[in-house]
């Protein structure tokens, strides 16, 4: 028998050994790796084993510990040091900022082959739409409040880099860009992307040629990428650095095998039960607790399970009646003002409000009288004789329960009080008040003993499975009873994004849970290989080892107030004995007292701190999902504001998401891909000198063109570029100029007229000589291009809209204005509604009979009508069908309309700037064209009438128009530097 030898695997590190295959998976043998019995060299350093480089570098971080200077590190956790210890293994992971991540950058440089002469990086934005989904073993080892697959991030890293690059995420959570790193040395990972791997490592996808036919074309080089991933939480790097370092398979098995062994000997028995008959004996799968209410009534006391919950319709009622008097109850009654108005009319008016009965008890681990909401068990689903069934408790049962509630937990368990928020602490009326409240006392005896037991590398088996084998698990009563207790019964896992505690919960047998969790991540464990990624704990606004070093950027960011990650990984952080430091946590907060401009920014900070380690002309992807515009208007401005520069936004769709996906009729069904760069070194050093000039608007037009993408796609039908669009160009221009404090150089009417003078216009967009050739071929394939749909809130997006039904369609205005009127059901309530005859005055030119016909109205009738053909301009015929037509002005002509609109608008300004009340409702156009002129005076007086009309200015629209919020944080800054 012939071994084949794995390419993934470093000979000098493992060796291969035949061992028999397991039961059923039709191998004979399987290919086992054992680590050689020889020296390991790490950071030009050699040690005779792993364990003498994990003390030696244990040892260096005590030393820097110590250092006050290392400890002021932005995003530095909260815990002792000796956890922090515990939980690392340096240098390659380390549970606070790591000090060796610059050492580690230099070696993988130093590995670089050398580029062929005269090579230069040069890459367009990944603008196809990425979809990939969640069920995949390594997703699934561990959960996470977000996560990006790591096959989706694949596809962006191996179209963004090459073999041996650098590879930054500064929001890693999971770890998932550092799997997706290495997975990209993987043959058979990158095949299952739809790929072809050749003999030399070349990655070709199948694309259309000039002729329409398949063909499949270079991609990407088949090799390992580096990796360095850091998170605030000392909770996600601890999972990330699981999911990234190599464990042998057969030492993973033995040791959670044999300490999973010596957990069922110590807790074993408190799982125990009988089957229905009361003789033989079962297993405890999980068991249903309930609140217990009392009614107003009567005062008797009742199990909220056994009045509101309707098995048999597997629905939870809202409305039932007090066993003893007959009285209607509710959990929420029907006049409380939380109750919503769509099951208002079901409701009962006169039913009562349901009030908690409570249990005060001796807390052993806390040595204290605590008052909790009272709870008893009212169903169990075990397994007896190989059968699953459900029963109500029986004595034994209740005994047991007892039991277990009071006996102290012998092992050392997180008795930490919940941190302050509002996810922490929302369930304090219910007597949850802290980290051990939130389990039974037999599963926090079972969990504590498991993870007091294993090492480092095996203690997210716990991680991974306490919220499940909390109180916070759910039960799904449409699967209760039955038939349906054989397929696993009724749970329903844990409200995500949420620490909220049900009335009906399930405490599962957390041997099982961790039984499950560890067979879950035995699939997912990387083969092995030498270590290729560094994780550090601190925050990414951290200025330490800011200097030009990564090859490209995947940022997964928090959004807005999306989610409270410090508050939910409080639960798991306890357990590692570490907390994330909340004071660079960039999200909105009330409890921290952070609103959006506080997330501005914090994550405009970690842009700029990005941008500072990104090498020029390289590129970032940020990943992006929120429901408020206020929120996608704060990443874009923050990504400006950094110095990058946008150059595409597709779609990255998860296939499955998670609850705040699925609910709620504006929930984001899929995420955005932001493709940002970051110009490179030439075109800066150009622009100190051109920023001043017109010139440096062109050569900043040329530039960016080289970056946007040449064609997009959706299926077979061609799709126009956004970003070529002349007025996004233009907002580009002016956006960079202003950031970079300088006047902008020209007007839209000449940037527009400049425009068509020196690039080439193709269906409205434009671009440079040598991509034109790419896009005709292209658009020869597919044919027509399919016009993006415009939606009209504003002014702004009213003219867009207009111009795109009259660009190639010259209309009268009785043909325009009931098209008008249908589009004007979003328009923002804030925005003064200009009449249709006002928008089409200021902004476009009416044919008034007299004079030749306007040749855009000349090419549409004689293109649409017959008898239109081959008259002359000047014809009386052409004239009569062409008269009090409105169309696009030709740039060359549109500069005295510009002007015109440009007057009328300053003068409504002028109104807001006398205005000593708020303002309600405005024209958006007249307070953008306000701060534009204002901005161009350049002086502190200019600056000052920004901030001041900006304050005048309801919060959420200043948030969310972009170009208002550019003007007014300028203007702040500029200020700011004058004071």
């Amino acid at each position: 028998m012939t071994k084949k030898k794995n390419q993934a695997n470093s000979p000098s590190l493992f060796k291969e050994e035949f061992v028999p295959a397991e039961p059923g998976s039709g191998r004979l043998f399987d290919i086992e790796y054992t680590a050689r019995d020889q020296p390991v060299t790490c950071l030009g350093m050699t040690f005779k084993d792993d364990e003498a480089r994990r003390l030696h570098f244990t040892e260096e971080l005590r030393k820097k510990l110590k250092d006050p200077e290392f400890r002021k590190i932005e995003g530095f956790p909260i815990g002792e040091d000796e956890d922090i210890l515990k939980l690392s293994d340096p240098p390659f992971y380390t549970a606070c900022p790591n000090p060796w991540l610059a050492d580690f950058v230099a070696d993988w440089e130093s590995q670089k082959k050398p580029k062929s002469q005269g090579w230069t990086y040069h890459r367009e934005p990944f603008a196809a739409d990425v979809s990939e989904g969640k069920n995949d073993p390594v997703y699934n080892a561990h959960s996470y409040h977000t996560k990006v697959p790591h096959k989706a991030i694949m596809r962006y890293i191996l179209h963004f880099t090459d073999p041996g690059d650098i590879v930054f995420d500064g929001f890693c959570g999971t770890g998932m860009t550092g799997v997706a790193a290495q997975m990209c040395g993987d043959r058979s990972v990158v095949e299952s992307l739809g790929y072809r791997v050749e003999q030399d490592g070349s990655i070709l996808q199948q694309q259309e040629n000039e002729r329409g036919e398949q063909v499949w074309t270079l991609f990407s080089k088949l090799g390992v990428r580096f990796a360095c991933l850091s998170d605030l939480s000392p909770a996600a790097t601890f999972i990330a650095n699981n999911y990234n370092t190599p464990i042998l398979s057969y030492v993973f098995d033995r040791e959670a095998t044999r300490i999973l062994n010596e957990v069922r000997d110590e807790c074993g028995w408190m799982y125990k039960s009988f089957d229905a008959d009361g003789k033989q004996n079962g297993q405890l799968n999980y068991m249903v607790w309930s609140d217990v209410f009392t009614c107003p009534e009567c005062s008797s006391d009742f199990a909220f399970w056994d009045l509101a919950v309707d098995i048999e319709n597997g629905t939870v009622l809202d409305d039932f009646k007090c066993p003893k008097c007959d009285h209607w109850l509710s959990k929420s009654p029907a006049n409380q003002k939380s109750q919503p108005p769509k099951s208002s009319a079901q409701r009962r008016p006169n039913s009562s409000k349901i009030e908690r009965a409570w249990n005060t008890h001796f807390d052993l681990h806390l040595n204290q009288l605590v008052r909790q909401a009272k709870q008893i068990p009212v169903l169990l689903n075990c397994t007896s004789g190989g059968k699953r069934f459900e029963k109500r408790p029986d004595h034994f049962d209740l005994e047991l329960s007892i039991k277990t509630q009071n006996i102290r937990c012998p092992h050392r368990i997180p008795t930490n009080r919940l941190i302050a928020g509002q996810e922490t602490r929302r369930n304090d009326p219910i007597g949850i008040t802290h980290i051990h409240h939130f389990y039974t006392v037999r599963n926090l005896v079972t969990l504590s003993s498991f993870f007091n037991r294993a090492p480092s590398w095996l203690k997210w088996a716990v991680t991974g499975a306490i919220q499940r084998g909390s109180k916070q698990h759910q039960i799904a009563i449409t699967r209760v009873g039955g038939s349906k207790a054989k397929d696993g019964g009724a749970t329903a896992g844990h409200r995500r994004g949420t620490l909220y505690v049900p009335s009906n919960q399930i405490e599962m047998n957390a041997i099982t849970l961790l039984s499950d969790r560890i067979s879950a991540i035995r699939k997912a464990l990387i083969k092995p290989r030498p270590r290729q990624v560094v994780i550090a704990t601190e925050s990414t606004t951290a200025r330490s080892n800011c200097v030009e070093q990564f090859d490209y950027l995947f940022f997964d960011p928090p959004f807005g107030a999306n989610i409270a990650y410090s508050e939910l990984n409080s639960l798991q952080e306890a357990w590692l004995g570490l907390f994330t430091n909340q004071l660079h946590e960039a999200i909105e907060d009330k409890p921290q007292g952070k609103c959006l401009s506080d997330y501005h920014l914090l994550i405009r900070q970690c842009f700029e701190s990005a941008y500072k380690r990104l090498k020029p002309g390289r590129w970032m992807t940020v990943e992006f999902s929120n429901t408020s515009a206020g929120v996608w208007n704060v990443i874009q401005s923050a990504l400006q504001e950094a110095g990058f520069i946008v150059a595409n936004v597709s779609s990255l769709d998860k296939k499955r998401g998670g609850l705040n996906a699925i609910v709620g009729n504006t929930a984001v069904k899929q995420d955005l891909a932001i493709s940002a760069y970051k110009p490179n070194g030439g075109f800066e050093k150009r622009f100190e000198t051109e920023g001043q000039t017109e010139e440096g608007a062109w050569d900043f037009i040329r530039t960016h063109l080289k970056y946007l993408p040449i064609t997009k796609r959706q299926g077979s039908s061609l799709l126009i570029v956004p970003e070529r669009d002349p007025r996004i160009l233009f907002d580009q221009m002016v956006s960079y100029f202003v950031r970079k404090g300088f006047p902008v150089p020209v007007s839209s009417q000449e940037f527009q007229i400049g425009l068509a003078h020196r690039f080439i216009e193709r269906d409205g967009m434009f671009f440079l000589a040598d991509q034109i050739a790419e896009y005709d071929r292209t658009k020869s394939i597919l044919g027509q291009v399919q016009q993006i749909s415009l939606f009209v809130s504003d002014e702004s997006s009213a003219i867009q809209w207009l111009r795109q039904l009259l660009k190639d369609k010259p209309q009268t205005f009785a043909d325009i204005n009931p098209q008008f009127l249908q589009q004007l059901g979003g328009w923002s309530k804030n925005e003064e509604q200009l009449d249709l005859r006002e928008l089409l005055n200021q902004n476009f030119l009416n044919y008034d009979g007299k004079g030749p016909v306007p040749e855009q109205i000349h090419s549409y009738l004689s293109t649409n009508w017959k008898e239109m053909r081959n008259l002359a301009k000047g014809d009386p015929q052409l004239i009569a069908k062409a008269k009090d037509r409105w169309y696009v002005p030709d740039p060359n002509k549109a500069g005295d309309l510009e002007k015109l609109r440009e007057k009328a608008l300053l003068r409504e300004f002028e109104q807001y700037k006398g205005s000593k009340k708020k303002l309600k409702v405005f024209r958006l156009e007249a307070v953008r064209a306000g701060f534009k002129k204002l901005w161009q005076e350049r002086t502190t007086d200019a600056y000052r009438t920004i901030v001041e009309v900006a304050e005048k200015i309801p919060n959420n629209v200043l948030e969310e128009d972009p170009k208002l919020l550019m003007w007014y944080d300028q203007a702040v800054t500029r200020l700011g530097e004058r004071v």
